[in-house]
This record gives structure tokens, C-alpha cells and sequence, in this order.
């Protein structure tokens, strides 16, 4: 058997149990819902740490599907290209806010005097 092969078949073994996974974090998820719901007596700080402890397990499920390894690479390339972005200076951000209020204000203002001139137009029309 092949490297690749080998690599291949651990992938769809792992696939297999992403169903079970998936499953198990639904059935924590509603546990967390209806905990919370059941106990509604019992102290909010408490209600709120369970469910965010459930949560946190579930989380933890999901990242070891196969979906849940591929947001991993995800997050993990997009943080590397936003290291790769050049971003504006500060006098670059500051000209460019002030152009684009004035062609608003520009824009609004041409805006508002063809409104008014089909107001009177049409006052006039109807009487």
C-alpha cells in the first residue's frame, strides 16, 4: 500500500465518525438549551458557566471534524494574509474619510434640489 493511500483511508475513517461528532455536538448543544431552561431556579452564574462549559466541549468536538480541521486552516492562512496587507497611514485614512463626506454631501445636496424642483413641479401641475 502506497503513503498516499494509507493517508487516504485515515481520512475517510476519520470522515466516517464526523457523523457521530456532528451528532454528539447537537446533543450537547440541547442539553446546554434545555439544562438551562430546567434549572431555571438555580443561579444565573451557575446556568451561565454550565452552559458555556458545554458549549466549550462541543466547540472542541466540532474542531476535530474534518469541516472543523479544514475552519482551523482557514483562520490560521487568513490571519497570514492579513499580516501580508499593507494598510493605509493615518493622513491617508483622514483624506479619504474627508473625500468621500464631501462627494455625500455632494451627492445629497444635488439630491435634495432635484427633489424640491419636482415638489414644486408636480404643486404646480396639481394645483
Amino acid at each position: 500500500m502506497k503513503p498516499s493511500s494509507v493517508k487516504h483511508g485515515a481520512e475517510v475513517q476519520q470522515a466516517r465518525h464526523d457523523g457521530l461528532k456532528w451528532a454528539a455536538v447537537v446533543a450537547l448543544l440541547v442539553v446546554a438549551v434545555v439544562g438551562n431552561t430546567y434549572f431555571a431556579d438555580i443561579g444565573l452564574l451557575y446556568r451561565v458557566l454550565g452552559v458555556v462549559v458545554l458549549c466549550a466541549f462541543a466547540g472542541l468536538i466540532a474542531l476535530t471534524t474534518t469541516k472543523g480541521r479544514d475552519l482551523v486552516e482557514l483562520a490560521i492562512s487568513a490571519k497570514k494574509e492579513i499580516q501580508r496587507v499593507v494598510w493605509p497611514t493615518r493622513p491617508e485614512t483622514i483624506q479619504t474619510t474627508a473625500i468621500v463626506l464631501v462627494a455625500v454631501l455632494v451627492v445629497g445636496l444635488m439630491l435634495w434640489l432635484i427633489d424640491t424642483l419636482l415638489g414644486w413641479a408636480m404643486s404646480g401641475v396639481i394645483g
